[in-house]
């Protein structure tokens, strides 16, 4: 057994059971970071296969974004994990049933083995690129429209998301730029009049003084 059949099987023993704690932790941020620390695990296995652009996207953008911000999410939320697994049994048929099919699909799949075929060379003048810059090239020449789609459509998430969070709270004090133009000289000052009016009870002590 080389070094890296055991880096192989250290990460996948520990990812999958980092996957497993997610579903079965108690509290809320335990399962929140059980995936953070399955993310580590799963850039450490891109690391193997030689995916160093993948590994370290997936550290910055999923722990160092996402997870994050899940964090705080929750801890700011104050979910009631009791509430939320009031259900847990009754589902728990169907979600095994599903994951039954899921098992065996990927078993088809993976029992057939994988056709890999020997990739072309790359010439030298692209090797001397790197896998960042060679990468790029390929996302903005060959695959430019299919990243065209994938940011709109992540675009539409985030205007969906957007638009699901935002409600009218009556509560809420916000400025409104349309009716601040239309305001005119005279409604922004308001002169009243007052009469002067003298307190009475200022008074009182005046006259008990002078008795």
């Amino acid at each position: 057994m080389d070094v890296t059949f055991a880096l192989f099987l250290l990460f996948s023993v520990v990812l999958l059971g980092a996957s497993f704690r997610v579903i079965t932790a108690q509290s809320t941020v335990h399962a929140a970071l059980f995936l953070i620390l399955a993310f580590f695990n799963a850039s450490g296995i891109w690391m193997l296969l030689k995916a160093e652009f993948l590994a370290i996207t997936l550290i910055l953008v999923y722990v160092g974004a996402v997870m994050v911000l899940f964090l705080f999410v929750v801890m700011m939320l104050d979910v009631h994990t009791d509430k939320v697994r009031q259900g847990f049994w009754k589902h728990l048929p169907l979600a095994a049933v599903i994951g039954a099919v899921v098992a065996f699909e990927m078993a088809v799949v993976l029992m057939s083995g994988f056709q890999v075929s020997q990739p072309k060379p790359f010439p030298p003048e692209m090797l001397a690129l790197g896998n960042t810059k060679m990468l790029g090239v390929a996302l903005y020449t060959q695959y430019l429209y299919p990243l065209q789609v994938a940011a709109v459509l992540l675009l539409v998430g985030i205007i969906a998301a957007i638009a699901l969070t935002l409600r009218e709270r009556k509560d809420s004090r916000r400025q409104d730029p349309s009716q601040q133009v239309k305001v005119t000289k005279a409604e922004r000052l308001r002169v009243l009049k007052i009469d002067p009016v003298k307190p009475a009870s200022a008074a009182a002590p005046n006259q008990e003084g002078g008795q």
